[in-house]
Protein backbone atom coordinates (compact mmCIF):
# COMPACT_ATOMS: atom_id res chain seq x y z
CA UNK A 1 0.00 0.00 0.00
CA UNK A 2 1.40 3.37 -1.02
CA UNK A 3 2.53 5.84 1.62
CA UNK A 4 4.20 9.25 1.32
CA UNK A 5 7.66 7.75 0.77
CA UNK A 6 6.67 5.32 -1.97
CA UNK A 7 4.42 7.95 -3.57
CA UNK A 8 7.35 10.35 -3.92
CA UNK A 9 9.54 7.52 -5.13
CA UNK A 10 7.01 7.11 -7.95
CA UNK A 11 7.28 10.85 -8.62
CA UNK A 12 11.07 10.50 -8.74
CA UNK A 13 10.77 7.80 -11.41
CA UNK A 14 8.45 10.06 -13.42
CA UNK A 15 11.06 12.81 -13.21
CA UNK A 16 13.74 10.39 -14.42
CA UNK A 17 11.58 9.41 -17.39
CA UNK A 18 11.18 13.09 -18.24
CA UNK A 19 14.76 14.32 -17.83
CA UNK A 20 16.75 11.20 -18.80
CA UNK A 21 20.52 11.43 -18.82
CA UNK A 22 23.36 9.29 -17.45
CA UNK A 23 23.10 7.26 -14.23
CA UNK A 24 25.32 9.41 -11.99
CA UNK A 25 23.16 12.55 -11.89
CA UNK A 26 20.02 10.40 -11.56
CA UNK A 27 21.46 8.51 -8.58
CA UNK A 28 22.68 11.76 -6.99
CA UNK A 29 19.22 13.37 -7.26
CA UNK A 30 17.55 10.28 -5.86
CA UNK A 31 19.91 10.27 -2.86
CA UNK A 32 19.24 13.94 -2.23
CA UNK A 33 15.48 13.32 -2.24
CA UNK A 34 15.40 10.13 -0.18
CA UNK A 35 18.07 11.37 2.24
CA UNK A 36 16.03 14.52 2.92
CA UNK A 37 12.82 12.49 3.23
CA UNK A 38 14.49 10.24 5.80
CA UNK A 39 15.67 13.19 7.89
CA UNK A 40 12.18 14.72 7.73
CA UNK A 41 10.43 11.54 8.83
CA UNK A 42 13.09 10.76 11.42
CA UNK A 43 12.61 14.23 12.91
CA UNK A 44 8.88 13.70 13.50
CA UNK A 45 8.54 9.98 14.25
CA UNK A 46 9.98 8.57 17.48
CA UNK A 47 13.62 8.43 16.45
CA UNK A 48 15.36 5.08 16.79
CA UNK A 49 18.08 5.72 14.19
CA UNK A 50 20.61 8.48 13.67
CA UNK A 51 19.82 11.25 11.18
CA UNK A 52 21.68 11.49 7.91
CA UNK A 53 22.34 15.24 8.06
CA UNK A 54 19.93 16.91 10.46
CA UNK A 55 17.28 16.34 13.12
CA UNK A 56 14.72 19.15 12.87
CA UNK A 57 12.74 20.07 16.00
CA UNK A 58 9.06 19.43 15.33
CA UNK A 59 5.82 20.47 16.96
CA UNK A 60 3.49 17.81 18.44
CA UNK A 61 1.24 16.45 15.73
CA UNK A 62 3.47 17.56 12.86
CA UNK A 63 2.34 15.92 9.62
CA UNK A 64 4.74 13.29 8.29
CA UNK A 65 3.06 13.45 4.88
CA UNK A 66 3.55 17.21 4.65
CA UNK A 67 7.16 16.89 5.76
CA UNK A 68 7.87 14.21 3.15
CA UNK A 69 6.17 16.18 0.39
CA UNK A 70 8.14 19.35 1.01
CA UNK A 71 11.44 17.52 1.50
CA UNK A 72 10.90 15.63 -1.74
CA UNK A 73 9.60 18.46 -3.89
CA UNK A 74 12.37 20.91 -2.99
CA UNK A 75 15.21 18.43 -3.48
CA UNK A 76 13.81 17.15 -6.77
CA UNK A 77 13.67 20.66 -8.21
CA UNK A 78 17.18 21.40 -6.92
CA UNK A 79 18.67 18.17 -8.30
CA UNK A 80 16.71 18.18 -11.56
CA UNK A 81 16.08 21.84 -12.48
CA UNK A 82 14.04 20.79 -15.51
CA UNK A 83 11.56 19.14 -13.15
CA UNK A 84 10.40 22.58 -12.05
CA UNK A 85 8.65 22.89 -15.39
CA UNK A 86 6.36 19.90 -14.88
CA UNK A 87 6.20 19.29 -11.12
CA UNK A 88 3.11 21.04 -9.77
CA UNK A 89 3.78 23.41 -6.86
CA UNK A 90 2.72 22.06 -3.50
CA UNK A 91 -0.48 23.50 -2.09
CA UNK A 92 -0.32 24.37 1.62
CA UNK A 93 -1.92 21.53 3.60
CA UNK A 94 -4.98 22.49 5.65
CA UNK A 95 -3.16 21.74 8.92
CA UNK A 96 0.39 20.46 8.64
CA UNK A 97 1.17 21.48 12.24
CA UNK A 98 4.77 22.23 11.37
CA UNK A 99 5.37 19.29 9.04
CA UNK A 100 5.94 21.63 6.11
CA UNK A 101 8.69 23.45 8.01
CA UNK A 102 10.41 20.18 8.93
CA UNK A 103 10.41 19.09 5.28
CA UNK A 104 11.72 22.41 4.05
CA UNK A 105 14.56 22.46 6.58
CA UNK A 106 15.54 18.87 5.76
CA UNK A 107 15.54 19.70 2.05
CA UNK A 108 17.52 22.90 2.44
CA UNK A 109 20.10 21.16 4.59
CA UNK A 110 20.57 18.53 1.89
CA UNK A 111 20.72 21.10 -0.91
CA UNK A 112 23.37 23.09 0.92
CA UNK A 113 25.36 19.94 1.68
CA UNK A 114 25.45 19.03 -2.01
CA UNK A 115 26.30 22.50 -3.32
CA UNK A 116 29.66 22.54 -5.08
CA UNK A 117 29.95 18.75 -4.76
CA UNK A 118 31.65 18.40 -8.13
CA UNK A 119 28.57 17.29 -10.05
CA UNK A 120 28.60 20.45 -12.19
CA UNK A 121 32.06 19.82 -13.65
CA UNK A 122 31.64 19.44 -17.41
CA UNK A 123 35.31 19.48 -18.40
CA UNK A 124 35.49 17.44 -21.63
CA UNK A 125 37.16 14.04 -21.68
CA UNK A 126 40.07 13.67 -24.08
CA UNK A 127 40.06 10.10 -25.37
CA UNK A 128 42.92 8.10 -26.80
CA UNK A 129 42.95 5.95 -29.93
CA UNK A 130 45.62 3.60 -28.57
CA UNK A 131 44.62 -0.09 -28.47
CA UNK A 132 42.32 -0.90 -25.57
CA UNK A 133 41.40 2.72 -24.85
CA UNK A 134 37.78 3.81 -24.86
CA UNK A 135 36.71 6.13 -27.63
CA UNK A 136 33.27 7.33 -28.83
CA UNK A 137 31.27 4.63 -30.61
CA UNK A 138 28.62 6.81 -32.22
CA UNK A 139 26.40 7.20 -29.17
CA UNK A 140 27.88 10.51 -28.09
CA UNK A 141 30.83 12.03 -26.30
CA UNK A 142 32.01 10.63 -22.99
CA UNK A 143 29.21 11.07 -20.43
CA UNK A 144 29.97 12.52 -16.97
CA UNK A 145 33.73 11.88 -17.20
CA UNK A 146 34.36 13.89 -14.02
CA UNK A 147 31.95 11.91 -11.85
CA UNK A 148 34.84 10.23 -9.97
CA UNK A 149 35.41 13.60 -8.31
CA UNK A 150 31.84 14.03 -7.04
CA UNK A 151 31.75 14.19 -3.24
CA UNK A 152 30.48 10.84 -1.92
CA UNK A 153 27.34 10.65 0.21
CA UNK A 154 28.72 8.00 2.58
CA UNK A 155 32.10 6.52 1.73
CA UNK A 156 35.34 8.28 2.66
CA UNK A 157 36.51 8.98 -0.90
CA UNK A 158 35.67 8.26 -4.51
CA UNK A 159 38.25 5.49 -4.79
CA UNK A 160 37.38 3.78 -1.50
CA UNK A 161 36.00 0.70 -3.26
CA UNK A 162 38.03 0.83 -6.46
CA UNK A 163 38.19 -2.64 -8.04
CA UNK A 164 41.48 -4.32 -8.95
CA UNK A 165 42.85 -4.03 -12.47
CA UNK A 166 40.97 -6.42 -14.77
CA UNK A 167 42.77 -9.74 -14.74
CA UNK A 168 45.27 -8.25 -12.31
CA UNK A 169 47.19 -6.71 -15.19
CA UNK A 170 48.89 -3.41 -14.40
CA UNK A 171 49.51 -2.42 -18.02
CA UNK A 172 46.85 -2.31 -20.70
CA UNK A 173 49.21 -3.82 -23.26
CA UNK A 174 49.67 -6.90 -21.06
CA UNK A 175 45.93 -7.09 -20.44
CA UNK A 176 45.14 -7.10 -24.16
CA UNK A 177 47.64 -9.87 -24.89
CA UNK A 178 46.35 -12.12 -22.09
CA UNK A 179 44.43 -15.36 -22.40
CA UNK A 180 41.79 -13.97 -20.00
CA UNK A 181 41.12 -11.05 -22.32
CA UNK A 182 40.90 -13.32 -25.34
CA UNK A 183 38.39 -15.58 -23.61
CA UNK A 184 36.15 -12.68 -22.61
CA UNK A 185 36.54 -11.01 -26.00
CA UNK A 186 35.46 -14.16 -27.81
CA UNK A 187 32.57 -14.75 -25.42
CA UNK A 188 31.00 -11.33 -25.89
CA UNK A 189 31.76 -11.41 -29.60
CA UNK A 190 29.59 -14.55 -29.88
CA UNK A 191 26.93 -13.94 -27.24
CA UNK A 192 26.56 -10.18 -27.53
CA UNK A 193 26.32 -9.74 -31.28
CA UNK A 194 23.02 -8.45 -32.64
CA UNK A 195 22.85 -11.46 -34.95
CA UNK A 196 24.24 -14.05 -32.51
CA UNK A 197 23.28 -17.64 -33.23
CA UNK A 198 24.45 -18.91 -29.81
CA UNK A 199 22.53 -16.54 -27.52
CA UNK A 200 19.33 -18.21 -26.29
CA UNK A 201 15.91 -16.52 -26.30
CA UNK A 202 16.06 -16.28 -22.50
CA UNK A 203 19.49 -14.67 -22.64
CA UNK A 204 18.12 -12.12 -25.09
CA UNK A 205 15.25 -11.39 -22.70
CA UNK A 206 17.69 -11.04 -19.81
CA UNK A 207 19.83 -8.66 -21.86
CA UNK A 208 16.98 -6.27 -22.54
CA UNK A 209 15.20 -6.81 -19.21
CA UNK A 210 18.03 -5.17 -17.28
CA UNK A 211 19.05 -2.65 -19.96
CA UNK A 212 16.77 0.40 -19.57
CA UNK A 213 19.60 2.49 -21.03
CA UNK A 214 17.31 4.65 -23.14
CA UNK A 215 15.75 7.92 -22.09
CA UNK A 216 12.01 7.74 -21.30
CA UNK A 217 12.65 4.69 -19.14
CA UNK A 218 13.26 4.72 -15.39
CA UNK A 219 16.93 3.90 -16.11
CA UNK A 220 19.10 1.45 -14.11
CA UNK A 221 18.77 3.25 -10.74
CA UNK A 222 15.02 3.57 -11.27
CA UNK A 223 14.52 -0.12 -11.94
CA UNK A 224 16.17 -0.91 -8.61
CA UNK A 225 14.02 1.66 -6.81
CA UNK A 226 10.99 -0.04 -8.34
CA UNK A 227 12.18 -3.39 -6.98
CA UNK A 228 12.61 -1.74 -3.57
CA UNK A 229 8.98 -0.66 -3.66
CA UNK A 230 7.80 -4.09 -4.81
CA UNK A 231 9.52 -5.77 -1.86
CA UNK A 232 8.42 -3.05 0.56
CA UNK A 233 4.81 -3.62 -0.47
CA UNK A 234 5.21 -7.38 0.01
CA UNK A 235 6.62 -6.86 3.49
CA UNK A 236 4.02 -4.26 4.50
CA UNK A 237 6.55 -1.65 5.64
CA UNK A 238 5.23 1.54 7.21
CA UNK A 239 6.32 5.05 6.32
CA UNK A 240 9.09 5.15 8.95
CA UNK A 241 10.67 1.90 7.78
CA UNK A 242 10.29 2.94 4.14
CA UNK A 243 12.01 6.25 4.78
CA UNK A 244 15.08 4.44 6.11
CA UNK A 245 15.05 1.63 3.52
CA UNK A 246 14.76 3.94 0.51
CA UNK A 247 17.36 6.32 1.93
CA UNK A 248 19.87 3.51 2.46
CA UNK A 249 19.27 2.22 -1.07
CA UNK A 250 19.54 5.70 -2.57
CA UNK A 251 22.66 6.72 -0.67
CA UNK A 252 24.40 3.44 -1.55
CA UNK A 253 23.52 3.73 -5.24
CA UNK A 254 24.66 7.35 -5.40
CA UNK A 255 28.07 6.28 -4.11
CA UNK A 256 27.98 3.24 -6.43
CA UNK A 257 27.91 5.66 -9.36
CA UNK A 258 31.07 7.33 -8.04
CA UNK A 259 32.74 3.92 -7.51
CA UNK A 260 31.95 2.73 -11.04
CA UNK A 261 32.88 6.00 -12.72
CA UNK A 262 36.13 6.16 -10.73
CA UNK A 263 37.08 2.80 -12.23
CA UNK A 264 35.91 3.89 -15.69
CA UNK A 265 37.77 7.18 -15.90
CA UNK A 266 40.24 7.64 -13.04
CA UNK A 267 42.55 4.67 -13.57
CA UNK A 268 44.93 3.77 -16.38
CA UNK A 269 42.38 1.39 -17.92
CA UNK A 270 39.53 3.42 -19.53
CA UNK A 271 38.73 0.16 -21.32
CA UNK A 272 37.17 0.15 -24.77
CA UNK A 273 33.71 -1.30 -25.33
CA UNK A 274 33.35 -4.70 -27.03
CA UNK A 275 32.18 -3.11 -30.27
CA UNK A 276 35.42 -1.16 -30.54
CA UNK A 277 37.43 -4.17 -29.39
CA UNK A 278 35.97 -6.41 -32.09
CA UNK A 279 36.30 -3.84 -34.85
CA UNK A 280 39.89 -2.98 -33.83
CA UNK A 281 41.04 -6.49 -32.91
CA UNK A 282 43.96 -6.38 -35.34
CA UNK A 283 45.57 -3.76 -33.08
CA UNK A 284 45.34 -5.61 -29.73
CA UNK A 285 48.42 -7.80 -30.21
CA UNK A 286 46.54 -10.95 -29.24
CA UNK A 287 46.65 -13.85 -31.73
CA UNK A 288 43.60 -15.45 -30.08
CA UNK A 289 41.27 -12.59 -31.13
CA UNK A 290 40.01 -11.81 -34.60
CA UNK A 291 38.23 -8.73 -35.82
CA UNK A 292 34.92 -8.08 -37.54
CA UNK A 293 34.47 -4.52 -38.85
CA UNK A 294 30.71 -5.03 -39.21
CA UNK A 295 30.12 -6.26 -35.62
CA UNK A 296 27.38 -4.55 -33.62
CA UNK A 297 26.06 -5.19 -30.09
CA UNK A 298 22.56 -6.48 -29.43
CA UNK A 299 21.83 -3.22 -27.58
CA UNK A 300 19.57 -1.10 -29.77
CA UNK A 301 17.21 1.82 -29.91
CA UNK A 302 14.00 0.42 -31.44
CA UNK A 303 12.86 3.91 -32.42
CA UNK A 304 15.80 4.33 -34.80
CA UNK A 305 17.04 0.78 -35.22
CA UNK A 306 20.54 1.91 -34.23
CA UNK A 307 22.72 -0.45 -32.21
CA UNK A 308 24.73 1.34 -29.54
CA UNK A 309 27.06 1.11 -26.57
CA UNK A 310 26.66 3.48 -23.61
CA UNK A 311 29.00 6.49 -23.96
CA UNK A 312 31.57 5.69 -21.29
CA UNK A 313 34.32 3.10 -20.73
CA UNK A 314 33.53 -0.55 -20.11
CA UNK A 315 35.41 -1.30 -16.88
CA UNK A 316 33.62 -1.53 -14.53
CA UNK A 317 29.93 -2.07 -15.18
CA UNK A 318 27.68 0.56 -13.66
CA UNK A 319 24.74 -1.85 -13.84
CA UNK A 320 26.68 -4.44 -11.85
CA UNK A 321 27.86 -1.93 -9.26
CA UNK A 322 24.37 -0.48 -8.78
CA UNK A 323 22.80 -3.93 -8.66
CA UNK A 324 25.20 -5.28 -6.04
CA UNK A 325 24.92 -2.14 -3.89
CA UNK A 326 21.14 -2.46 -4.01
CA UNK A 327 21.17 -6.19 -3.25
CA UNK A 328 23.56 -5.70 -0.34
CA UNK A 329 21.38 -3.05 1.29
CA UNK A 330 18.21 -5.10 0.77
CA UNK A 331 19.84 -8.21 2.20
CA UNK A 332 21.06 -6.40 5.31
CA UNK A 333 17.84 -4.45 5.86
CA UNK A 334 15.58 -7.51 5.70
CA UNK A 335 18.06 -9.78 7.45
CA UNK A 336 18.02 -12.38 4.68
CA UNK A 337 18.90 -12.78 1.02
CA UNK A 338 16.12 -15.29 0.48
CA UNK A 339 13.25 -13.06 -0.59
CA UNK A 340 11.20 -13.95 -3.66
CA UNK A 341 9.99 -11.03 -5.77
CA UNK A 342 8.89 -10.29 -9.31
CA UNK A 343 10.67 -7.40 -11.02
CA UNK A 344 9.59 -5.16 -13.89
CA UNK A 345 11.33 -3.53 -16.83
CA UNK A 346 10.69 -0.53 -19.05
CA UNK A 347 13.11 -1.33 -21.85
CA UNK A 348 11.26 -0.70 -25.13
CA UNK A 349 12.85 -3.72 -26.82
CA UNK A 350 10.57 -5.98 -24.75
CA UNK A 351 6.80 -6.23 -24.84
CA UNK A 352 5.05 -4.23 -22.12
CA UNK A 353 4.37 -6.22 -18.98
CA UNK A 354 7.35 -8.58 -19.15
CA UNK A 355 8.48 -9.58 -15.64
CA UNK A 356 11.10 -11.86 -14.13
CA UNK A 357 10.98 -13.56 -10.73
CA UNK A 358 13.97 -14.00 -8.41
CA UNK A 359 14.45 -15.99 -5.21
CA UNK A 360 17.11 -13.72 -3.74
CA UNK A 361 18.47 -10.22 -4.06
CA UNK A 362 21.88 -11.65 -5.00
CA UNK A 363 20.32 -13.76 -7.77
CA UNK A 364 18.88 -10.64 -9.36
CA UNK A 365 22.11 -8.66 -9.02
CA UNK A 366 24.24 -11.39 -10.57
CA UNK A 367 21.83 -11.73 -13.49
CA UNK A 368 21.85 -7.95 -13.89
CA UNK A 369 25.65 -7.97 -14.16
CA UNK A 370 25.70 -10.91 -16.57
CA UNK A 371 23.03 -9.32 -18.78
CA UNK A 372 25.54 -6.78 -20.07
CA UNK A 373 27.56 -9.51 -21.79
CA UNK A 374 24.41 -10.79 -23.52
CA UNK A 375 23.67 -7.20 -24.55
CA UNK A 376 27.11 -6.91 -26.12
CA UNK A 377 28.28 -3.87 -24.17
CA UNK A 378 30.56 -5.37 -21.48
CA UNK A 379 33.19 -8.01 -20.84
CA UNK A 380 32.52 -10.44 -17.99
CA UNK A 381 35.14 -8.97 -15.64
CA UNK A 382 33.34 -5.62 -15.90
CA UNK A 383 30.38 -7.25 -14.19
CA UNK A 384 32.37 -9.44 -11.79
CA UNK A 385 34.39 -6.60 -10.32
CA UNK A 386 31.51 -4.13 -10.39
CA UNK A 387 29.52 -6.64 -8.34
CA UNK A 388 32.33 -7.04 -5.81
CA UNK A 389 32.80 -3.29 -5.39
CA UNK A 390 29.05 -2.66 -5.08
CA UNK A 391 28.67 -5.39 -2.49
CA UNK A 392 31.55 -4.07 -0.37
CA UNK A 393 30.12 -0.56 -0.61
CA UNK A 394 26.69 -1.75 0.57
CA UNK A 395 28.22 -3.37 3.63
CA UNK A 396 30.04 -0.13 4.47
CA UNK A 397 26.94 2.03 4.02
CA UNK A 398 24.71 -0.20 6.12
CA UNK A 399 27.25 -0.39 8.93
CA UNK A 400 27.98 3.35 9.04
CA UNK A 401 24.92 5.34 7.94
CA UNK A 402 21.42 5.71 9.47
CA UNK A 403 22.49 3.32 12.20
CA UNK A 404 20.47 2.52 15.34
CA UNK A 405 20.89 4.95 18.20
CA UNK A 406 23.02 3.34 20.89
CA UNK A 407 24.78 0.97 18.52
Amino acid sequence: MADAVTHWNDVLLDVVRQVGGPPGPIARGAAMMHGAIYDAVNSIAPSTHRPYLVSVPSAPGASVDAAVAHAAHATLVAAFPAAGGFLAPLAPPPDASGGEIVGRVAAQTMIEARALDGSEDDTPYVHSTLPGCWRPTGSGAAATPNWPNVKPFCMPSGNSFRPPQPGGYRLKTDLLKSSEYAAQFNEVKKLGSYHSTTRTPEQTEIAFFWANDLDRTYKPPGQLFDITKIVSDQKGLDVVANARLFALVALAMADAAVVAWDAKYDTNIDLWRPETAVKEATTDGNPATSGDPSWKPLSRNPATGAHFSPPFPAYTSGHATFGAAHAGIMRRFFGTDNVTFTATTEDPNLSPGVTRTYNSFTHAAIENARSRVYLGVHFQWDGDHGFQSGNALAEYVYDNVLTPIGS
